[in-house]
Formats: structure tokens, C-alpha cells, sequence
């Protein structure tokens, strides 16, 4: 092997990780925030007007935070270079915490109370990008299932921008709130959080428009 050829390979090496690495941080946010909620609902804290509606129904909750934590951190590792070593195991894994994370979250708009400043327009919001991350999953599936990889890619990959709105929610609302500051009335929330799955769904779509281009090109 020469020289030229490391220096190469290098590199390469580690552009395959970047992707991974900036999916796992994104989701750092939510996957604290969940963490620190699961201690909370399994060592019996207090219940006070903020974690109420969680205390009442805690399953769906505990549910939702470790199949959203499982799909956003193992599902970063399917992007990348790195992906080839694991790819299908792997799904055999994410696409059940997926659908879980989607339908838990659907659970949870519908019955749980809804805390101040949650509206009728962000639930419209969580129950359309909800159905969305479950229809694109069982789409994702049933993609593969007829040996349509690119489709199966496409499907799996508007998935989880969808599953990584969390992350990006968070980084809309500081924003904002560096902008801005002050607290945000209903209409200012929903569209922030909304803000987050439309640019996640809007670099999927640029991910899957690449790759169509790159297999023309090798066709």
C-alpha cells in the first residue's frame, strides 16, 4: 500500500464518521431530557403540575423515551461508512423502535392532557408528522421486502429525520429564544417545533435526490 493511498483512505475514514458523530449530537438534547424524565417517572418523584399528565399514564411515556432514544442514537450509525457493517441487523432493531416512538407519540397527543402552551395546532402537527414517521417505516419495510433498496433507503431515511425532530426542535426554540427571548405563546411553539421536522424532512429529501443522481450517473 502506498503512502498516497493511506493519506486517502484516512480522510475517508473519517468523513464516514462525521455524519454519525453530528446525528448522535443532535440528539444528545432529547436523549438527556429523556433520561432525566425516566428517573423521574421510576423513583417516584413528586407530582407537580409539570409531570402530572406523565405520573397518570407513565407506559406510554417510558415507552416512547426508550424506543426515541434507541432509534435516534442506533439509527445515527446507518448513515455513513459505517453502516455496511451492520446495516440489517440493525433494522431488525430500528424499525419496531420506530414505529413504537411514532405510535407512542400519536398515544400521547391524543390521551394525555395537554400541558400549557400546547395547542390545537401543534397536536395537528404531531399527529400528521407522526402518522408520517409510521407510514414511511411500514413503507421503508415493505420496500425492502420486494428487494427495492433505493426505495427502502428513501422511506428509512424520511423516517428518521422525522424521529430526529426532537433534536433540531431544541435547536430552534434556543434560537429563538436567543433572538427573542421571552416566553413563546401557542402559535410561536407549534410552528417552532414544526420548524424542526420540516428541516429535517427538507435535508432527507436533498440526502435522497443525491443519491438518485449518484446511481444515474452509475448507471
Amino acid at each position: 500500500m502506498t503512502l498516497q493511498t493511506t493519506r486517502t483512505r484516512r480522510p475517508a475514514t473519517r468523513a464516514g464518521w462525521l455524519l454519525p458523530a453530528g446525528l448522535i449530537v443532535l440528539s444528545f438534547v432529547p436523549v438527556l431530557a429523556g433520561a432525566v424524565r425516566l428517573t423521574e417517572l421510576a423513583g417516584g418523584a413528586d407530582v407537580t403540575p409539570a409531570n402530572a399528565r406523565f405520573v397518570a399514564m407513565p407506559l406510554p411515556v417510558m415507552l416512547h423515551i426508550v424506543a426515541a432514544s434507541l432509534y435516534s442514537v442506533l439509527g445515527a450509525f446507518q448513515f455513513g461508512r459505517v453502516r455496511r457493517r451492520w446495516h440489517r441487523p440493525a433494522g431488525r432493531i430500528l424499525i419496531p423502535a420506530g414505529l413504537v416512538t411514532a405510535l407512542s407519540g400519536l398515544w400521547m397527543t391524543l390521551f394525555l392532557a395537554r400541558p400549557p402552551g400546547d395547542g390545537d395546532l401543534l397536536a395537528a402537527f404531531r399527529l400528521v408528522f407522526g402518522t408520517t414517521m409510521a407510514v414511511s417505516l411500514v413503507l421503508g419495510l415493505a420496500a425492502i421486502l420486494r428487494r427495492d433498496i433505493a426505495g427502502h433507503r428513501a422511506w428509512m431515511t424520511r423516517a428518521y429525520a422525522i424521529g430526529m425532530g426532537a433534536g433540531t426542535q431544541a435547536v430552534t426554540q434556543a434560537v429563538w429564544l436567543i433572538v427573542h427571548g421571552g416566553e413563546q405563546d401557542e402559535v410561536t411553539r407549534a410552528l417552532l417545533l414544526a420548524a424542526g421536522w420540516v428541516i429535517n424532512l427538507a435535508v432527507a429529501e436533498g440526502i435522497i435526490r443525491r443519491r438518485r443522481r449518484r446511481s444515474r450517473v452509475s448507471a
